[in-house]
């Protein structure tokens, strides 16, 4: 059978441009940090396939996980229902949350997770008889690509088409170090209206923007004016959650907590989609009455499924053991190190580093996700074992945390290679 021919005929990739894309690998198997592909190679997927595998691929203890769950339940409705696994994982969550963050919303992944946390701030007000209907966010943000979370992201070249869909949604600028008081006058103005229902943002780190990290400090600082203005505050910790940021949440390297937080991508150990919302009992009590319009009328048919939900609870038992804290230490330390190495030399580069992140923005083409140098720096790493998807002209690592420091010292070879090519 001609799988690759298959492939052409009936599949419809994401985030591809069917027509000039050379042909998908296909990958046979994969193991740890490894895929196995038609034809013998293989590559390190040196992105955790889209940001998701956080403890390697095939790891025994979540196979098994899901394999008793499939001999107990394999799904059921969520509404007037519920299970073990769906129980045990909310209590292991809001266990590692702020103590306030304890109710928690099922959805099947990030954007829907995104799409749930907007519906709560916005009724949350809603329910109670106040207006406040404005959104804020920042620039360059991504929260997914369901149309709420479309709404409050970068209004770029990916959206333009559903431009006229988009409700309204108010942008603070990109907060780096000379222009940090400026956004909080920014946000402050925004605020002071009181017409503001909700702040949503990617904390520390802006994933698909190109990596673009920023400070604690100010993130404290604008969440605690949010709060001073009676604002909801969202963490969209889609992609920071779950050791990304050297901590189990980005929120754990602030002061300030959200309101609401959302999570998915790594949250089974990137093996079943899945999404939590989480909020405060403030924000359900305003959904807890005895009209049933007021309740939270949203849903998925796989809400709640119970074989993510054991992957899930099985990923989380093995941050508990393992030496998984370890690994996700060697490799924040080592991204760290070869940083220091890199910014030493003459490369025409920026490098950025955030727990297991690291990031290399290339200086000499800015065009941005459509650079040509993503194309290159794409190709580049395939024919050399690696599997790395740059955003545009930003290449960046976030391994799984199996990664041994042997194949990790490999990939730093391999950007040193494709660095001296520029």
């Amino acid at each position: 059978m001609n799988w690759g021919e298959l492939d052409r005929k009936h599949v419809w990739h994401p985030f591809t441009q069917e027509k000039t894309e050379p042909a998908p690998f296909i990958v046979e198997s994969a193991k740890d940090a490894s895929l196995y592909l038609e034809g013998g190679n293989s590559l390190l997927d040196c992105n955790s396939s889209w940001w998701v595998n956080v403890h390697g691929h095939g790891h025994p203890k979540i196979q098994e996980a899901i394999n008793e769950q499939f001999a107990k339940v394999d799904h059921v409705i969520f509404a007037g229902a519920t299970h073990h696994k769906a129980i045990e994982l909310a209590d292991r969550v809001t266990t590692l949350l702020p103590s306030d963050l304890e109710k928690v919303f099922f959805s099947d992944n990030g954007s829907t997770a995104v799409e749930v946390a907007l519906k709560m701030a916005i009724q949350f007000w809603h329910n109670q008889g106040i207006v406040k209907k404005k959104i804020l966010a920042m620039r360059g943000a991504y929260h997914g690509d369901t149309f709420g979370a479309m709404s409050a992201g970068e209004r770029d070249y990916f959206n333009v088409p559903f431009e006229d869909y988009f409700f309204s949604v108010d942008f603070i600028d990109f907060p780096e170090e000379k222009n940090e008081m400026q956004v909080l006058e920014m946000a402050d103005e925004y605020f002071s209206g009181g017409e503001f229902a909700t702040l949503i943002v990617e904390p520390l780190i802006q994933g698909s923007a190109g990596m673009r990290m920023y400070s604690g400090f100010f993130l404290d600082r604008l969440v605690e004016m949010a709060r001073s203005y009676g604002v909801l505050v969202i963490f969209d910790e889609v992609m920071t959650a779950w050791g990304r940021t050297g901590k189990m949440f980005a929120l754990d390297h602030l002061r300030q907590n959200p309101d609401i937080i959302c999570l998915s991508k790594g949250l089974t150990g990137g093996v079943l989609p899945l999404g939590l919302t989480v909020t405060t009992d403030k924000i359900y009590n305003a959904f807890w009455q005895n009209e049933k319009h007021r309740a939270m009328l949203h849903g998925h048919s796989y809400t709640g499924n119970p074989l993510a939900c054991a992957a899930a609870c099985a990923s989380l038992e093995l941050f508990k053991h393992e030496n998984t804290w370890e690994k996700i230490e060697r490799i924040c330390q080592l991204n760290f190190n070869f940083s220091q190495e890199l910014q030493e030399k003459n490369y025409p580069i920026q490098v950025r580093t955030l727990g297991t992140i690291l990031a290399i923005e290339i200086k000499i083409d800015t065009q941005g996700y459509f650079s040509k140098i993503r194309d290159e720096a794409y190709a580049f790493f395939l024919k050399n074992g690696l599997l790395i998807r740059p955003l545009g002209n930003v290449i960046f690592i976030n391994p799984p945390y199996c990664l041994t420091e042997k194949e990790h010292y490999f990939i730093f070879d391999k950007l040193r290679q494709f660095l001296l090519l520029l």
